[in-house]
């Protein structure tokens, strides 16, 4: 439905390079593809389309695009580890366009149909639930997957190869969850991909309905540990061992189709409302599944992953590169979990909980940004954290600390003096631990001392007992 009038539209689609490699546009035109030619023009990997005659705000028309040509990228036309030939898709961010014409753009979904005619030995898989499956002449077969939720062009997808398939199990006894695996992994495949009926119930619960009809998890040739196509997720094909040791992988994909895919960035700047979700709701659902330790270890390595990025980087989280895989870093993954995770910790479980299923319920389905989650927050808080938001997300770096202390032997108190020694200040409480008594100290300046009582002198100032906060420090004492 056009949202406005138009006398023309164009879609992404990546012309022939040096290599000839690239989409040629034969026809295009409305209605059908015998129909009379339409005007159009393919250039600067665009193809435009003429409305003769104009489009009204509100109409509806049926478009066609005839086209051929050798990907240069998006579909992964390849051998697997077996030899055995592959076709996948692998669109994130933006190179749906490579072979697909789309609008290649987070903030533009639809629904899609993938009809595939390939080699009757092949099977294939894609986004929503088959609705054909015909052998045809010369040894032909065609396949029909049918996406009714309007999904992004980043996880679109089709995987055309050699499976062998399971159905995994039933979740709520209405979402089949199933797994592609190449023939030769089947028995280690089946198992290991099968964990994937233990980690859907935790996001249900947790965060709100599952959007989609089916879950395939897939192996396949994708370029990433991991892609999370809507309802038909790709796992790098070493991914099955037997073991079940790719467990995090698959809460993380998993996860994305709750963040990412139904709850989608308007634009990649805002990725971290994706991948920094997907993050964290790893480490909660690994919490949940293996303790409190597991967690705090999975958060104690994210942080120093973020520290490590900081000293090279002066980017913020929110970043409007236009280069998207360089968003592919610890600011958008492990900076990105440790802010839901410290939002969780200064609000509380319950406020926290209740604000990402209040933010999953208004946004499935459609578009956010971080003011999005913002205001969703705020609201249910009832705090202003305007500036929780602009330090952590808009502003580089973490809070990086010199903290030196001495023990007042008379007064029976401790002196700390805290630097920030980073450029930009932030605002944070830090928690401290002197012996068994747990302290907590808000820090907003830029040097700041601190005088606490203690019984007696402690062995050592341990900070971030609980570990709440997103730091780095040096720590040293006076004597």
């Amino acid at each position: 439905m056009a949202k406005e009038a138009l006398t023309s539209f164009s879609f992404d689609l990546s012309m022939p390079n040096r290599d000839r490699k690239g989409m040629i546009v034969d026809n295009a035109g409305f209605n059908a593809p015998n129909s009379s030619k339409s005007t159009f023009k393919q250039e600067a990997d665009k193809i435009t389309i003429d409305c003769q005659p104009a489009i009204n705000k509100g109409d509806s028309t049926s478009v066609f695009i005839q086209y051929e040509g050798i990907p240069s990228d998006g579909l992964i036309i390849s051998k697997n580890k077996y030899g055995h030939r592959t076709f996948f898709a692998d669109n994130w961010p933006n190179r749906g366009h490579h072979w697909l014409p789309c609008k290649d753009d987070p903030s533009d979904k639809a629904s899609v149909d993938f009809i595939v005619t390939a080699p009757d030995h092949y099977q294939v898989v894609s986004n929503g639930i088959l609705v054909e499956e015909t052998n045809l002449t010369n040894a032909k077969k065609r396949t029909h997957w049918q996406e009714d939720v309007p999904i992004a062009s980043k996880v679109m997808v089709i995987g055309v190869a050699d499976f062998a398939v399971n159905l995994a199990g039933m979740i709520n006894n209405c979402i089949p969850v199933y797994s592609w695996v190449y023939p030769e992994d089947r028995d280690k495949g089946f198992y290991d991909y099968a964990q994937a009926i233990e980690i859907i119930p935790f996001f249900i619960k947790n965060v709100g309905p599952y959007g989609y009809k089916k879950l395939a998890n897939v192996q396949s040739k994708t370029t990433f540990g991991g892609l999370e196509n809507a309802n038909t997720i790709f796992y790098h094909e070493n991914s099955i061992d037997g073991s079940r040791t790719s467990e995090t992988l698959l809460a993380h994909e998993i996860a994305h189709q709750w963040f990412g895919n139904m709850a989608t960035e308007k634009s990649f700047a805002h990725l971290w409302l994706s991948e920094g979700f997907a993050s964290y709701m790893t480490v909660l659902y690994m919490e949940n599944t293996h303790g409190a330790d597991t967690a705090r270890s999975m958060l104690e390595d994210a942080r120093q992953q973020v520290v490590a990025f900081a000293q090279t980087s002066d980017r913020p989280v929110i970043d409007d590169t236009k280069d998207y895989m360089e968003l592919l870093n610890a600011n958008t993954y492990q900076k990105g979990s440790w802010i839901l995770h410290m939002l969780r910790r200064q609000l509380g479980d319950s406020i926290f909980w209740k604000s990402i299923r209040n933010y999953y319920a208004a946004y499935a389905g459609k578009n956010a940004d971080s003011k999005d989650l913002q205001h969703i927050f705020e609201k249910v808080s009832g705090k202003d954290l305007s500036n929780f938001f602009q330090q952590w997300l808009y502003s580089p770096g973490i809070p990086k600390l010199g903290i030196s202390w001495t023990y007042l032997s008379a007064e029976k108190k401790i002196s700390i003096t805290i630097k920030q020694m980073q450029k930009n200040l932030f605002s944070f409480p830090l928690e401290l631990q002197l012996k068994n008594k747990p302290s907590t100290i808000n820090i907003s300046k830029q040097e700041e001392t601190f005088v606490i009582p203690v019984q007696e002198k402690p062995a050592q100032l341990v900070l971030d007992p609980n570990t709440s906060l997103l730091f780095t420090s040096t720590v040293s004492e006076k004597k």
